[in-house]
């Protein structure tokens, strides 16, 4: 099989899986919302927050590293060294792994008193510990299938997942009172668990299967443990910067609220309904582009090694005018159906007002995921970590000033201006590696598409499905409002392949 029809296949295969996880995921959010409250979820959201930090401590940069080390033996002609790579990276993951998992399990006591302030979430952080190891050994494999263009494999591991995570959670709250949100939310977390340890097998598995193909023995492996040293360990520092700011930044979310006049519970609950619930609804789209940024990094990686600058300038630049066109279609669709969908999903005015407020957002936060991944897969994954830093660090700024005086209207700001910020300055690196073209008469197009299809789907459907639990009204709306914006795009030509980039030289570029 070729590179391209290779490259298209996976893509296909990793966006599908993605968005049924996403489907699966959403469903499933929409029911621990309903079972939870938004207070449970708020509850459940801190935990995560910990959570994060700690799966970055543990991961330390291997999932990263794995692919870009593996995509240089390969790229280099040296399939043999393969195997090596793979256990250098087991051996720097499990020690991570096991430390963060020993130092949790003891810490959490502290963590869930002193920290988060939440007694409840103590018993959820000691289950979570147990999966730290399996969860960096795991990264390794999934890497390692990135790399080797074979996503099929770790697609299929993480539905399977997907699919025994809910099921050991439903299990779990079956046996739990509804009022009990400590015991429930340990179950949510006891069944993360187990779906991340029986992903790791899962891997390993496929794994020990699959390197069978690579059993030369004559792969060069000097130097191999200091390249993997030189690519994770300064993403590790700069994540545990960036992650330990975004922790931060969401345990001081509830009580910048309550310093605004809420009271704790309603404070949890804001927190839990725009994290838990409206954040799962207008991220669920991407996951299109976040499966197509995971694999560009080897594509870009292998371009950039051999040295074809025109084909990293056409590729950027027809995924960058994809992805803006995917997340106006969605802004719209968003926009005009949020009500709709809040009242679908969770019965809530509410969630649909929030979900309106975010839909402008939706091409700044498309764009900046997939910027992101094309800049990695450049080699600018550093780079990257430092704008997420600061982000970061001003995120907590405006936590810390914003939301007291705000209240929830701050913390919307603050989303908003830093996906703007962090946006900005990614696209800037960018446009000094490569030529991007971005005309001012295809997004003028675009917007007008966009307005057009919200504009005629409203008139068509009128108020149809505007009462709670009409779910298929609103399938049928966003159908029609994506079919019409379709239609537009090809009218107005849109959708065409684009000019073939020309590439000048500009005073001041990066090399790539």
């Amino acid at each position: 099989m070729g590179r391209e029809k290779r490259m298209l296949v996976n893509t296909a295969l990793l966006t599908g899986t993605s968005l049924c996880m996403r489907a699966i995921g959403m469903v499933f959010q929409v029911y621990l919302s309903n079972r939870l409250g938004p207070a449970g979820i708020g509850l459940f959201q801190l935990v995560m927050s910990v959570s994060a930090l700690a799966a970055t401590i543990a991961i330390s940069g291997i999932r990263f590293a794995a692919t870009r080390l593996l995509s240089e033996e390969l790229g280099k002609g040296n399939p043999g060294g393969l195997r090596p790579a793979v256990l250098r990276c087991c051996l720097y993951a499990g020690t991570f792994g096991a430390a963060v998992c020993v130092g949790l399990t003891a810490a959490a006591g502290f963590i869930g008193r002193r920290i988060i302030g939440e007694p409840d979430t103590i018993l959820s952080l000691r289950l979570l510990a147990v999966s730290l190891p399996f969860l960096s050994l795991g990264s390794v494999f999934a890497g390692y299938f990135t790399a080797v263009s074979r996503v099929g494999k770790s697609a299929g591991v993480a539905l399977a997942e997907q699919v025994i995570r809910i099921g050991v959670i439903l299990l779990a709250l079956r046996l739990i009172p509804a009022q009990n949100l400590e015991y429930a939310c340990a179950a949510v977390v006891f069944g993360n668990v187990t779906g991340e340890c029986c992903s790791f097998l899962l891997l390993a598995v496929l794994y020990r299967f699959d390197v069978r193909r690579y059993r030369r023995r004559d792969a060069e492996t000097g130097g191999m443990t200091r390249r993997m040293l030189a690519i994770a360990l300064p993403l590790a520092f700069s994540s545990y910067a960036r992650t330990a700011l975004s922790t931060l930044q969401n345990l001081l979310v509830p009580k910048g609220l309550e310093k605004s006049g809420a009271s704790a519970k309603q404070a949890l609950a804001g927190y839990g309904m725009i994290g838990g619930m409206v954040f799962p609804v207008i991220t669920f789209p991407s996951a299109l582009f976040y499966a197509l940024a995971e694999l560009m990094v080897p594509e870009l990686t292998a371009m950039q090694v051999s040295g074809r600058r025109e084909q990293i300038a056409h590729t950027v630049n027809r995924i960058l005018r994809s992805c803006l066109l995917f997340a106006l279609g969605v802004s719209v669709c968003l926009f005009c159906f949020s009500h709709r969908l809040g009242m679908a999903l969770y019965h809530s005015r509410e969630v649909g007002r929030y979900i309106r407020i975010l839909s402008f957002l939706m091409p700044v936060m498309y764009l900046d995921s997939i910027t992101d991944g094309l800049l990695r897969g450049l080699g600018q994954q550093m780079y990257c970590m430092y704008v997420n830093i600061a982000d970061s660090v001003l995120s907590v700024l405006l936590v810390w000033f914003a939301l007291p005086r705000w209240g929830i209207g701050g913390y919307l700001f603050m989303i908003c201006f830093t996906e703007v910020f962090n946006f900005s300055l990614s696209l800037y690196k960018l446009r000094r590696l490569t030529t991007v073209r971005m005309p001012p008469t295809l997004l003028f197009r675009a917007l007008l598409c966009a307005a057009g299809s919200g504009a005629g789907a409203a008139l068509l459907l009128g108020p149809v499905g505007i009462e709670a639990g009409a779910v298929f009204p609103l399938i049928l709306s966003l159908s029609v409002c994506l079919g019409l914006y379709w239609v537009l795009l090809r009218i107005t030509g849109c959708l065409g392949t684009g000019r073939k980039i020309s590439l000048r030289p500009r005073a001041g570029n990066d090399t790539i």
